[in-house]
C-alpha cells in the first residue's frame, strides 16, 4: 500500500520567487527524505476557471504511514519541513492518507 503526504501551498506574494526557491532549494530537500518512493508537483486550476486558492500541490509517496513518519522525523525531513516557512508566504497545508486504487 502507498501512503501519501499531500502538501497544498496557498497563493504566494511573489510567485516567481516561490517557484525559484521551490525548484532550486526545496525540491532537493524533499527529494532527500528517506523512504520517499515518489514525488510529484503541479500547479492546480479550478474546473470552472474561477481563482484557485492553491498555487502548488505536492504529492510525496511512501510505502507506509510508518515509513512516512520515519522519513519526516529524520534530519532530512525536518530540514524540508523547516524550509517551508522560508518561502511559502501563502501558507501550506499538509495532510496524509493511505492511497486506495479505485478500479471500474
Amino acid at each position: 500500500m502507498t501512503h501519501r503526504l499531500l502538501v497544498t501551498y496557498g497563493q504566494p506574494t511573489d510567485p516567481a520567487a516561490f517557484d525559484a526557491h521551490y525548484r532550486d532549494v526545496h525540491a532537493g530537500l524533499a527529494s532527500a527524505i528517506p523512504g520517499l518512493v515518489r514525488f510529484s508537483t503541479g500547479h492546480p486550476a479550478t474546473m470552472d476557471g474561477s481563482p484557485c486558492p492553491a498555487y502548488l500541490v505536492a504529492e510525496l509517496d511512501f510505502e507506509s504511514e510508518e515509513a512516512m513518519g520515519a522519513g519526516m522525523s529524520s534530519e532530512e525531513g525536518r530540514a524540508a519541513g523547516a524550509d517551508v516557512g522560508t518561502f511559502a508566504t501563502g501558507g501550506a497545508t499538509m495532510v496524509h492518507f493511505d492511497v486506495h486504487e479505485v478500479t471500474g
